[in-house]
């Protein structure tokens, strides 16, 4: 999580630089420019100086990238080991103008910046730890050297900030409402962890991010999910599905959450197959109208019969499990659990493999993951397909009560309007009989439908039909 950096080459070098910069601009006479910035619940102003591009790093712990970092684990690793070579701030410069989620394309808002930039110059001033680290400003600086500039406003921090104070810097300039690119999903929900792992409070963490507190314990689940899928599939060969490559299933994952709450209450087993099943469902990129038919009566209804076989063996389950170090045994998962889990494994290595730009992967491999990847699509289309139908077909049947309790609301409601047109002798009583002369029509028509095929109809529609013979009859 947070580590801290060693200085960047010649950071003495261009640290001294800086200082000389500094001096400067407070002996020069006019208007001094400064740069607020947030620290610890207090403000601090800092002074703004020119640095040269050339001379300024990228910064390695950057939320704007942290989830992008991992579409190239052997970057990534190389970026961890020593950030500060011209390969680990190429890989950074290739990521930070990329979109967060597939790194190969360009993000249009980064061209737009670029563009605004190229038009009018630079606006806001970055910032710069005294080492000449960018702690804000990596997208212009990017921008800025692509545009053939030479030069960036930059506030210097103090020399006395460390990496925890960088990251806290950066993260409550992102937070602010009037910021203009704003951190892709899954680098949000890395920078809520990492404020938890500095010891901050839920409540304090849900106040910065502009969330209420349930909406940050989703957000958890969700990671702690994510980071579970990704040890999941790994395989052999060191193969792993990426955090990149869940930027785009917010959505998907936040109503599965939910249902999974909604389920987890009632039957945990239940819960748990659904989960698995819908994780699945998300991985093969099912949209999230078809992933939401994957519900409680998709599992009734007996519609997870279609999906494929793991094709591994589920040994039998047995009634508890023992919790080493404890003299304690909990129930284990069922053997549907194990079933839904198993199926979603193989899912899970299939996607990771074919997702992969590793070389040593054989181009059979994929191919063989990705008709592993196929069958499971085509399992899962039909599946959610019966379930669409079905749950079509169950709306039409709620169809008429729904209309007829509705129609119910709009009587009761009558009733308090008629009482009070009454009481201040408002009431349009011809407008009203004749208001009443359609009710008696529709209810007849609907006697005529109701009584019909139904040799034994309940109270209510016997009610309803000697109400229409007997209003016949006089």
């Amino acid at each position: 999580m947070l580590r801290e950096f060693p200085p960047p080459p010649r950071a003495d070098e261009f640290s001294e630089l800086i200082k000389k910069k500094v001096a400067e601009v407070k002996t020069a006479s006019g208007t001094r420019e400064t740069v607020t910035v947030d620290w610890n619940e207090q403000q601090a102003h800092v002074e703004v100086i020119d640095l040269p591009l050339n001379g300024l790093y990228l910064n390695p712990s950057t939320h704007r990238i942290r989830a992008q970092r991992s579409y190239d684990p052997v970057q990534d690793e190389a970026l961890e080991t020593d950030p500060w070579s011209v390969e680990s701030q190429d890989y950074l410069k290739f990521l930070i103008p990329a979109s967060p989620t597939d790194p190969n394309l360009r993000d249009p808002d980064f061209d737009k910046l670029k563009e605004s930039l190229g038009q009018f110059g630079q606006n806001d001033p970055g910032l710069v730890t005294h080492h000449g680290v960018l702690v804000n400003g990596n997208t212009r600086a990017v921008a800025l050297r692509e545009l053939g500039a030479q030069a960036m406003r930059v506030g210097v921090l103090p020399e006395s900030f460390t990496w925890a104070d960088i990251n806290a810097v950066e993260l409550s300039l992102q937070l602010r409402k009037d910021h203009r690119r704003s951190y892709s999903y899954i680098n949000r929900l890395l920078a809520m962890e990492e404020q938890a792992s500095l010891g901050r409070t839920q409540d304090q963490i849900a106040k910065d991010f502009r969330i209420q507190v349930k909406t940050y314990h989703q957000e958890r689940w969700i990671l702690s999910t994510i980071r579970e899928l990704i040890a999941r599939s790994t395989s052999g060969g060191g193969v792993a599905l990426r955090l990149v490559d869940f930027e785009r299933a917010q959505e998907r994952l936040k109503e599965l959450h939910r249902l999974f709450v909604k389920l987890e209450a009632v039957d945990r087993d239940q819960a748990e197959v659904l989960k698995e099943w819908r994780l699945a469902a998300i991985l093969l990129d099912f949209s999230k109208t078809d992933v939401r038919y994957i519900d409680e009566p998709f599992l009734t209804e007996g519609l997870g019969e279609q999906l494929p076989s793991s094709g591994e063996a589920i040994s039998a389950p047995v009634d508890t499990v023992a919790i080493p170090g404890l003299d304690l045994a909990v129930p284990a998962a069922s053997s549907a659990v194990a079933e839904a889990r198993a199926l979603n494994d193989r899912i899970l290595r299939a996607s990771a493999a074919v997702r992969s730009g590793k070389p040593e992967l054989l181009d059979t491999e994929k191919a063989q993951e990705q008709a592993v990847l196929d069958e499971a699509k085509d399992a899962f289309d039909g599946a959610i397909e019966a379930a669409g139908r079905n749950a079509r077909l169950r709306k039409r049947k709620q169809l008429a009560p729904a209309r007829l309790a509705e129609a119910c609301a709009s009587i009761d409601q009558c009733v308090m309007d008629l009482v009070q047109a009454r009481s201040s002798h408002s009431l349009d009583e011809e407008a009203f009989d004749e208001a009443v002369l359609k009710l008696k029509g529709s209810l007849r028509k609907l006697a005529q439908q109701a009584g019909r095929g139904l040799p034994n109809p309940g109270d209510g529609v016997a009610w309803l039909l000697e109400a229409a013979v007997s209003e016949g009859s006089q």
